[in-house]
């Protein structure tokens, strides 16, 4: 993975812009005695390196109630190149990553029943040729969410 390189400055700017995206530059550039010019050229650059991005995050249970789930996946990484291409593939699935452990693939989803994420478990295992296994935890309770680091 390439280093992505960040001044004190572009980090500043990012921790502001993570608190209130709708800062305007002018109160960003007052809040870390910069010019506005700076800011601007700043927040441009860190958008076209795809380091920053402006979405609206909104509240889970805005789709209705729905079960939010995580998919641990075992797999065969000679097939996880076609496996995450095939988890693409279920709108429920909101994140997909890599991981190191006895589970090497997780997915995050948002699911409308129990039901639906048992049949995508099972989808999962019979067939996508390198699941090799799967196992569901269903979210209870939330005790702490940061949506700046999992937005769903």
């Amino acid at each position: 993975m390439n280093r992505i390189d960040l001044d004190e400055t572009d980090r500043a700017i990012l921790d502001l812009l993570g608190e209130d995206a709708r800062l305007s530059n002018r109160a960003i550039a007052r809040r870390l005695e910069l010019a506005e010019g700076t800011v601007r050229t700043r927040i441009k650059r860190l958008t076209d390196r795809r380091l920053l991005r402006f979405t609206a995050i909104t509240d889970h249970r805005q789709h209705g109630n729905p079960e939010f789930a995580f998919l641990r996946i075992r797999a065969d990484m000679r097939q996880a190149q076609a496996i995450t291409e095939a988890l693409r593939r279920y709108p429920q699935l909101r994140t997909v990553i890599m991981t190191l452990g006895n589970f090497n693939i997780l997915a995050v989803g948002l699911f409308d029943s129990r039901e639906e994420i048992g049949r995508i478990t099972a989808d999962l295992l019979e067939s996508v040729p390198g699941v090799l296994d799967v196992q569901a935890s269903i979210v209870t309770r939330s005790i702490k969410y940061n949506e700046r680091i999992a937005k769903l």
